[in-house]
């Protein structure tokens, strides 16, 4: 039986989310990739179990994560049997409803129909009666915001989800959605937004502006831009990465040559600070507090530890931010 290690509280910060009650890890594990049927079930279960051990208390997923979709949460349901079923309330688990799941009209997007029916299915696939965040994955430009918004409120009316979030909204929306929610008794308490060193657009487009004057929490995903900002890249395309499989994420027509030489000069800078590339990219993210939590992926304990070892170190003093924005926006 798993018995989680003692002193998992003592290492990771915690922050809290917006202007809510809730802490999360700065460092949350998400099921995005490598938790389904084509990876080994124990290695899915001891990456939790070491993501639990370190502290990272928060496992994110949403209702397509596989492949095929659904497979992330089975799979996150099996393990809460077998190894957390005594720690839940430990545990925030989210998941989220907005791209195709399911044929015909009611697969996708984010009618009331579409949204609480997924929650519901997601629910049943991780065998539980609630998540502690629902998230719409998406802006639907054909449904009323006030039909996703009400749908994500009724989710906690119901008691099968205690927060409500979004993603890939842009800052206008952001704040309308917001506004609906507020209105209905429903606060929204987090967004998640891509957002790496490489991809500024939260920044540029006014998001993190939008999250610091609306009092709600961010949670930025690929935060590694899909390995770009790892040592996987530095001496090109390896055989077995994702580039090199077409991934629909990242393909070899990404990983240019001038891409490899700027990832490089990044890698330099992050040995001057002791880091890894893939540690400093994740203490970008944090730095400043703006950011609640980088939610990172892993194929392997060993992995998730690496990330984990990024909170250490979170300062940058204003010579390595120039260097590293000199590199990124040349």
């Amino acid at each position: 039986m798993y018995t989680p290690h003692p002193g998992r509280y003592a290492d990771l910060p915690y922050r809290r989310t917006g202007r809510s009650g809730l802490k999360l890890p700065a460092l949350s594990l998400g099921l995005w990739h490598n938790f389904g049927p084509d990876r080994p079930a124990e290695t899915q279960r001891a990456i939790l179990r070491r993501a639990f051990d370190l502290g990272v208390t928060h496992f994110d997923l949403a209702n397509n994560y596989g492949p095929p979709p659904g497979a992330a949460e089975s799979a996150l349901g099996e393990a809460l049997r077998a190894d957390f079923a005594p720690h839940r309330d430990e545990l925030v688990i989210s998941t989220k409803a907005g791209y195709l799941m399911w044929p015909g009209p009611y697969g996708e997007w984010g009618s009331r129909k579409y949204l609480l029916s997924s929650l519901d299915q997601s629910l049943t696939r991780m065998g539980l009666d609630h998540v502690d965040i629902f998230y719409s994955h998406r802006f639907d430009p054909d449904t009323p915001l006030e039909e996703t918004m009400g749908a994500l409120h009724s989710a906690v009316q119901r008691g099968k989800a205690l927060y409500v979030g979004v993603s890939n909204y842009s800052a206008e929306q952001t704040r309308e959605a917001a506004r609906i929610l507020g209105e209905l008794g429903t606060p929204l308490l987090i967004h998640q937004p891509r957002y790496s060193m490489l991809d500024r657009r939260p920044e540029d487009e006014g998001l993190l502006d939008a999250l610091e004057e609306l009092q709600v929490g961010s949670i930025a995903y690929s935060p590694l831009e899909q390995g770009l900002l790892t040592a996987r890249y530095l001496d090109g395309i390896p055989e077995d990465s994702r580039a090199a499989s077409d991934s629909p994420f990242l393909n070899t027509d990404a990983v240019t040559g001038e891409l490899v030489e700027r990832l490089r000069t990044l890698n330099g800078i992050a040995e001057s600070r002791g880091q890894t590339l893939a540690q400093m990219a994740l203490a970008w993210v944090l730095r400043g507090g703006r950011v609640t939590s980088a939610l990172v992926g892993a194929s392997s304990p060993r992995q998730l530890e690496d990330s984990v070892a990024a909170t250490h170190h979170l300062d940058f003093d204003a010579d390595e931010l120039a260097r590293i924005d000199a590199v990124v926006k040349r």
